[in-house]
């Protein structure tokens, strides 16, 4: 589904089931802003009321329709060790229904013996390895992956249809389409104005610099210069905020209450923002370098915008830029479809590998295309036709032979 069409509670529904069925579910995401994000939301949404806290990031919830109480906990690896430990103990004695967190989760300690189903969100941000690796803590437990902009090996195995695929294709009542303009870099004055016209209005505004600091080997716009810059030159009546990930999670938690309160109108940001933060009063994304960025990226900041009931808008801005930058931008001034984005991508970067990790580059067909959807569902229906016909291959030894021949050259990361 896309940016904020409401996966997160199908996830919470999904995995609700599984704790119903007497197993355990786990939720990855891949920044703490964004797992506490679902910490707090997916507790909110199982039970108004809080029964029993055991430590900060354990809760018990009674929910509605179900006899037993749940038990939601929240791993992170910024956590403490004593409270990883407890975590750790927990989930080893089936005490943790629905464990939410980062990385921290296929660490080597974490032990989820009756785990059913695992819920990868933002699949695009992780490595092949690294969401096998939460698999790997149950018995073959089922995998829900969501994203609004698919990396393209995820798309091609949906088009393979090795992956099953339920699209959420509305947005909730209300919401604007997001306007998309690319601005040159002699232009940004105008889009500043234009910013502070929004500001005025009563809105807020992002602005997204691809660096923490700046460096001599990227010519590129950095965050914390550009916080300074815009405060005392550009924006000296306004109140702006500097969000990083060298920040500490209380650091961030603190700027980013402030500016969902509205103490700060502008907030100068590196791509930390990308997912998980929801602002319904801002209407404005300015990214700065946005050459630099992949479309999936773009998409994902972009998705910061249009939650609310008034009109968005993106601004691209870029200093100069090759042929490939230039189609990304193109590509995301035309459509908001995160589906029409995922396929774009798939084309300009390929799929990867199916067998392997590699999650781009172009694959090795001699004839078709992986974009030939008609040949490609064809190919599929008939592939499964004589497999049931001949699960074998005894009728058909020279393609028995091929598909040996195929198997025994798959990439030594997955054998």
């Amino acid at each position: 589904g896309d940016v904020g069409s409401g996966k997160t509670v199908v996830a919470a529904a999904a995995m609700l089931a599984a704790v119903q069925a007497g197993y355990q579910a786990a939720l990855m995401a891949p920044t703490e802003i964004l797992a506490e994000q679902h910490f707090l939301t997916i507790c909110n949404l199982l039970s108004e009321t809080e029964l029993e806290a055991d430590g900060k990031y354990v809760v018990t919830l009674n929910v509605a329709g179900i006899e037993e109480s749940v038990v939601v906990g929240l791993l992170l690896g910024s956590h403490r060790k004593r409270v990883k430990d407890d975590i750790y103990a927990m989930l080893g004695a089936g005490a943790i229904d629905i464990i939410i967190g980062t990385h921290a989760l296929i660490q080597s300690p974490v032990d989820i013996p009756k785990l059913a189903l695992v819920v990868v969100d933002e699949q695009h941000r992780f490595g092949v390895m690294q969401r096998a690796s939460l698999s790997e803590k149950g018995a073959r437990p089922h995998v829900l992956a969501m994203s609004a902009t698919p990396i393209p090996r995820s798309l091609a195995l949906t088009v393979y249809g090795d992956l099953d695929v339920s699209v959420i294709d509305e947005m909730p009542p209300g919401r604007e389409s997001i306007r998309t303009r690319w601005v040159q870099s002699d232009r940004r004055d105008a889009a500043y104005g234009f910013v502070r016209k929004e500001v005025e209005a009563g809105r807020q505004a992002f602005i997204v610099c691809p660096l923490i600091e700046e460096s001599e080997a990227i010519q590129s716009r950095a965050a914390v210069v550009e916080h300074e810059r815009l405060s005392t030159q550009v924006f000296p009546e306004l109140n702006l905020g500097l969000l990083h990930g060298r920040m500490s999670l209380q650091e961030k938690e603190e700027v980013m209450g402030r500016f969902k309160t509205r103490e700060i109108d502008i907030l100068v940001s590196t791509p930390v923002i990308e997912v998980g933060i929801d602002v319904p009063n801002a209407t404005v994304m300015l990214i700065e370098g946005a050459d630099r960025f992949g479309l999936a990226q773009l998409h994902q900041l972009r998705g910061r915008v249009g939650r609310g009931e008034h009109q968005s808008y993106c601004f691209l801005l870029s200093e100069s830029m090759s042929d490939d930058a230039r189609h990304r931008l193109e590509e995301l001034v035309r459509t908001n479809d995160g589906f029409d984005i995922a396929e774009a991508d798939l084309r300009l970067r390929g799929p990867g590998d199916f067998f392997g990790t590699r999650q781009s580059g172009l694959p090795t067909l001699r004839i078709a295309r992986i974009d030939d959807r008609d040949l490609l569902a064809a190919a599929r229906a008939e592939a499964r036709s004589l497999a049931d016909a001949d699960p074998a291959l005894a009728a058909h030894p020279e393609l028995a032979e091929a598909v040996l021949r195929f198997a025994t050259a798959v990439s030594d990361e997955v054998a």
